[in-house]
Formats: C-alpha cells, sequence, structure tokens
C-alpha cells in the first residue's frame, strides 16, 4: 500500500511540473516572440514545383532553369550547368523554418529598409510558369538583410549569410566540374572501372609509347586496381584512388565561348574514364601554354573549359607517385 501512494504522488507531481511548464511557454512573452520569430517563407510541398528561379539585382541578373531535373545557369543566350547542391541549398533558404523576426509592418519604412520597388534585389522563385514565391532583398546597415514579399507590407529580416546567394556573381552558379555529375555524388571513384592516360609529356610518362597507346592504365580487379602501360610493380592504391578522384572532381576556371568542341587544339593529350554502367567519359585536352594553362572538353559535352596550370597538373601526375614506397 505505501508503494501504491508513493507511486500516484509521484504521478501527480509529474503531471503538476508538466502543467506548470506548459504555461510558462504558453504565457511567457520572450518564449511567444521566439516563436513568432520562426518563419517559412515556402511550404515544401509547392517547393517540390519549382523549376525557374529569378535573381534581379542592381548589377546583374542571374536565371536558373531546370531541365529533366537537372539545375542550368541561363547566360548569354546558353545554358550552363549550374552547382545543384547551391541552389538546393539556396531552396532550402526558404523552405526552412529559422528565425526571420518582424521588423517592420508599415510601408512607410521600405524605403528606409531598402525596399522600395526598382531598388534591392528580387528573388522570384517560379513552378510552370506561375509565380510560388516573390521576394524583396533590401540591407539597411550591411550586416542584416530585410526582406519583404512583393505587394506586401511586412518586413522581415535576417542575418547576412543569406546576402551570399543574392549578391553573388553569375559565375558563382557555374558548375565548373568537368564531369559535372560528380559534384552531387552521382559519380564516386567506386563507379570507374578503367581510367586510361595518354600524354606525350615525356616526364610523365617516364617512356617513349607507340603512337595511340595508353602512357598509363588502371583497372579495377576484385575491388583493387592493377596498372599497365608503366612499370609500376607495387601500386599504391589509395595514390590511384586520390588520383581518379582528382580527375572527377577537376574543375576548369571558366567556360571558354570562342573554341568550338572539334578545335585541333583539343588533340595534345586525353583521359579516358570507363564507368560501371557502360558509359565512356573521354576529357580531351590542349597543350598547356607557358604559364601551365591549358582547355579541355568532354565528350557529350558543348562546353569548352579553361584549367588553371595547378588543375591541369593534377590531370597528368609523374607516374612514380603511383608506386607504393
Amino acid at each position: 500500500m505505501p508503494y501504491r501512494k508513493k507511486l500516484i504522488f509521484l504521478l501527480s507531481l509529474i503531471g503538476a511540473l508538466s502543467l506548470i511548464f506548459t504555461a510558462s511557454l504558453i504565457f511567457n512573452p520572450q518564449s511567444s516572440g521566439a516563436r513568432s520569430a520562426l518563419y517559412v517563407w515556402l511550404d515544401s510541398k509547392p517547393a517540390l514545383r519549382i523549376s525557374q528561379i529569378v535573381i534581379s539585382g542592381a548589377a546583374e541578373k542571374t536565371e536558373l532553369v531546370k531541365i529533366n531535373d537537372r539545375w542550368f545557369v541561363t547566360y548569354n543566350g546558353r545554358e550552363y550547368p549550374a552547382r545543384q547542391l547551391r541552389v538546393d541549398d539556396f531552396i532550402a533558404v526558404f523552405t526552412a523554418r529559422a528565425a526571420w523576426p518582424v521588423r517592420s509592418t508599415s510601408a512607410s519604412s521600405h524605403a528606409r529598409l531598402g525596399l522600395e520597388n526598382g531598388t534591392g534585389t528580387r528573388v522570384t522563385l517560379y513552378g510552370e510558369n506561375t509565380s510560388l514565391l516573390d521576394l524583396l532583398f533590401g540591407s539597411q546597415n550591411g550586416r542584416e538583410i530585410n526582406v519583404r514579399r512583393y505587394g506586401q507590407n511586412e518586413v522581415r529580416y535576417t542575418d547576412s549569410s543569406a546576402a551570399s546567394y543574392i549578391t553573388s556573381p553569375v559565375r558563382s552558379w557555374f558548375n565548373l566540374r568537368l564531369i559535372p555529375e560528380s559534384e552531387d555524388g552521382r559519380i564516386a571513384v567506386d563507379s570507374v572501372q578503367r581510367l586510361s592516360v595518354y600524354t606525350t609529356v615525356a616526364h610523365l610518362a617516364g617512356a617513349a609509347h607507340p603512337a595511340g597507346a595508353a602512357s598509363i592504365v588502371f583497372s579495377r580487379r576484385n575491388r583493387e586496381w592493377t596498372v599497365s602501360g608503366a612499370q609500376i610493380t607495387n601500386p599504391d592504391q589509395n595514390s590511384i584512388d586520390s588520383y581518379i578522384r582528382s580527375v572527377l572532381n577537376a574543375e576548369g576556371e571558366d567556360f571558354n565561348t570562342e573554341m568550338s568542341a572539334d578545335s585541333p587544339v583539343l588533340t595534345h593529350s586525353r583521359i579516358v574514364l570507363e564507368l560501371g554502367d557502360g558509359s565512356v567519359r573521354t576529357i580531351r585536352l590542349s597543350e598547356p601554354d607557358e604559364s601551365g594553362k591549358c582547355f579541355a572538353h568532354v565528350t557529350g559535352s558543348d562546353f569548352i573549359y579553361s584549367l588553371s596550370s595547378w588543375t591541369a597538373g593534377r590531370l597528368f601526375r609523374n607516374f612514380a607517385e603511383f608506386e607504393k614506397q
């Protein structure tokens, strides 16, 4: 019996404490203010329909379009691959519930907060040619970003982290990876079954090779790499994995718009990747200039990439690096 009374007492105490805690959340002004500061601009369900994003700033206009579930940047009349993860993160700014406290509800504050029509940056998210979200961004002091829905008076604000998306140049949205799908993990090192390097650079090859022969070939066998075409007696598996990863993740500095994919310049060297799904990607490169920079083209793409000397150097390694010490 004493045990039963003790149990009833403890359960009653827990219930009373729960009621007190709930009441404190409901009637505490600070707690209420914190909840009201949390806000979401666009529900996740309509966000799935987003197929176009337009960022109109004072200096330039950025337009992103979704084609076959992939994002592209419309620039100078062409569509360039966009950084998929960056676009996803940008959309998440509006679909995630976060701190967006109310700063003003009066239209008279718009000029002071940089949110008059025709000023600031306008961000519009479209789905099926319909505007899903239309916002104006402005800054009052450079540290915080003010936001209001286009055509409405209420102004909310956030810290300057959102500014990295709306104030960055168009090129910051470009996916300049030679293999664009590697950016979001669609092509990983494990996807590569064979990688062949064709180069005439003597100090990399280590020896002369017959015309048309690969300087070095890495082939996957039983989860390990075998090497042919070069005198590698004890292949360093980690070094080979690292090298293939650097090829998959190689990025250009910019797109070249003056050279075509069939240019004879792009015949100096090439790297061939054979993937597990049966597809083949061939990276064709020009001869490096005096600074080590070169141009590259990947089969199946209409784009020419300009590569820095650092990137070009990582594509063509000294074969001795693949010998385990």
